[in-house]
């Protein structure tokens, strides 16, 4: 099933681009003073949002593909994991990243805010594992 293969892949791209944000470059981006941590995170979120909302996408187009052609259900169930990105980026952690993009200088409540966003961005890492072990089962 070719289709769930490309959508395994595209959970495990998720999946690694996710945990190294969470494992390396949130821990690294702590280390720099207030000033420096949101200068360093604005760019940064916006180049990640690009890459990890098309793989959350394109990991639910494929694995609903794999679960129209084979009709096996873990298919889609690991494409809705994938999805579930979406939803809870909108409602979950808009408002820290809408916080942090306005922030021009920083504040006190700025460290804060991306300690917090490391936490709801550990909670994608989570459904992109999810949905990576997800599809991995359905291959099997």
């Amino acid at each position: 099933m070719f289709a769930g293969q490309l959508a395994l892949i595209a959970a495990a791209l998720f999946s690694g681009a996710a945990f190294y944000i969470n494992f390396a470059e949130q821990p690294a981006r702590l280390g720099l003073n207030d000033q420096a941590l949101v200068d360093e995170w604005k760019p940064s979120y916006k180049r990640g949002f690009m890459m990890q909302a098309s793989l959350a996408v394109i990991g639910f187009l494929l694995g609903a593909l794999a679960w129209w052609q084979s009709g096996t259900i873990v298919w889609l169930v690991g494409g809705l994991v994938m999805l579930a990105n979406w939803p809870f980026t909108l409602i979950g952690m808009m408002p820290t990243n809408n916080k942090l993009m306005a922030t021009v200088t920083a504040t006190a409540e700025t460290r804060p805010l991306i300690v917090k966003w490391g936490g709801l961005h550990g909670v994608r890492t989570g459904f992109g594992l999810v949905a990576t072990a997800t599809f991995l089962a359905a291959s099997i």
